[in-house]
């Protein structure tokens, strides 16, 4: 059974910095594509970041110079660094694991397991 588990929100202020980790188990992060999504109040899930299985990062706009997805094989987890955070990042954030042939990362539909999610909240 794969499992993913995230962890390391919290409540920030505006400009500073949290890293998310998200643990896998059952399967390996190193040969998947593994995503962060968000969900706001009140706003649909969105692409946040991406890695696929040989390195290629992918980001949405709004968090370009400002996140970085990361892995670390040996540990299977997957780490979102963000930083300079705005008070519009606040959201849950999900960790989702799928397949390493997906041909878009940034769709919800590529991947097959989500983690529970983690409050990031942002105060202005």
């Amino acid at each position: 059974q794969v499992q993913l588990v995230e962890s390391g929100g919290g409540l920030v202020q505006a400009g500073g910095s949290l890293r998310l980790s998200c643990a896998a188990s059952g399967r390996t992060v190193s040969t998947s594509t593994m995503g962060w999504f968000r969900q706001g109040p009140g706003k649909e899930r969105e692409f946040v970041a991406a890695i696929r299985w040989l390195g290629m990062t992918h980001y949405v706009d709004s968090v370009k110079g400002r996140f970085t997805i990361s892995r670390n094989n040996a540990e299977n987890t997957v780490y979102l660094q963000m930083n300079s955070l705005k008070p519009e990042d606040t959201a849950v954030y999900y960790c989702a694991m799928g397949i390493s042939s997906t041909s878009n990362a940034a769709a919800a539909g590529s991947y097959n397991t989500w983690g529970q999610g983690t409050q990031v909240t942002v105060s202005s």
